[in-house]
């Protein structure tokens, strides 16, 4: 159930009694934008974030009745460097088992783990430069990144699509109150991300952040600077951009 719902900048926020009710409701809208691009365009294309912050909503999208998925192009806004190409923490792995092998996209691309780093930002900075991004998911982190661009990295103004990030401390031990990894010495130093302009640049974006371990940085983006402090800030000044929060990671602005 909806308990509050106003508009920060041009930021529309909508809180929930839960997170489910969130993901749901989340995943409904996102259809409904899905369904309308498709019968404008021949094609969507969709940048996905993995993290277990959209589960919720990943299983209500991957339900919708009515997207013709042959149509939709998958990507997603960022890697690991350096693990295992089976290992689960993987992003595009994530993705896989939630929604990319749930549904038949047209075309999903991985950015992948194991490729050189190099060989691995060409390819994806090649695909990006064909294609222009119609919808992103997204989430933010505990430190108010997007993808993985944390505050030591972003720039609103950056001049790549992709790039190499060293991850902060934050970000890696939030892999690890996630569940992702069990130690933080097991979770990668470096990442593959898509940059702030790209997330920025998509006509829709739909920001999903569920858990009490969020309220600081929805605090952050909703009532600090739009600045690279809190990346997640710049959704602010997007024309066609929603934030989801449950009860818990809303507890501190409501």
């Amino acid at each position: 159930m909806l308990i509050k719902n106003f508009k920060v900048d041009r930021l529309s926020v909508k809180v929930f009694d839960s997170r489910e009710s969130m993901g749901k409701a989340a995943a409904s809208e996102a259809a409904t934008r899905l369904r309308d691009i498709l019968s404008r365009k021949e094609e969507v294309n969709v940048v996905f974030a993995a993290a277990p912050s959209q589960n919720e909503f990943l299983a209500a999208l991957s339900k919708a009745e009515g997207i013709d998925w042959g149509r939709v192009i998958a990507l997603h806004m960022d890697e690991y460097v350096g693990l295992p190409e089976d290992a689960p923490q993987g992003f595009g792995n994530f993705l896989k088992r939630a929604i990319f092998d749930k549904v038949p996209f047209k075309e999903v691309f991985y950015i992948g783990s194991q490729l050189p780093k190099e060989e691995a930002v060409a390819r994806y900075d090649k695909i990006l430069s064909e294609r222009h991004i119609d919808i992103v998911f997204m989430g933010i982190g505990e430190n108010g990144h997007i993808a993985f661009n944390d505050p030591h990295v972003a720039d609103f103004n950056d001049p790549f699509r992709i790039k190499e990030v060293d991850l902060d401390l934050k970000c890696r031990t939030q892999q690890v109150h996630d569940g992702c990894f069990s130690a933080l010495e097991d979770v990668p130093e470096y990442a593959l991300t898509l940059t702030c302009p790209v997330l920025f640049g998509a006509d829709h974006l739909f920001c999903v952040v569920p858990a009490k371990t969020k309220a600081e940085a929805a605090r952050a983006m909703l009532q600090g600077p739009i600045a690279e402090t809190c990346p997640a800030s710049i959704l602010r000044r997007h024309e066609s951009a929603t934030l989801y929060l449950d009860r818990d990671s809303g507890s501190l602005i409501m």
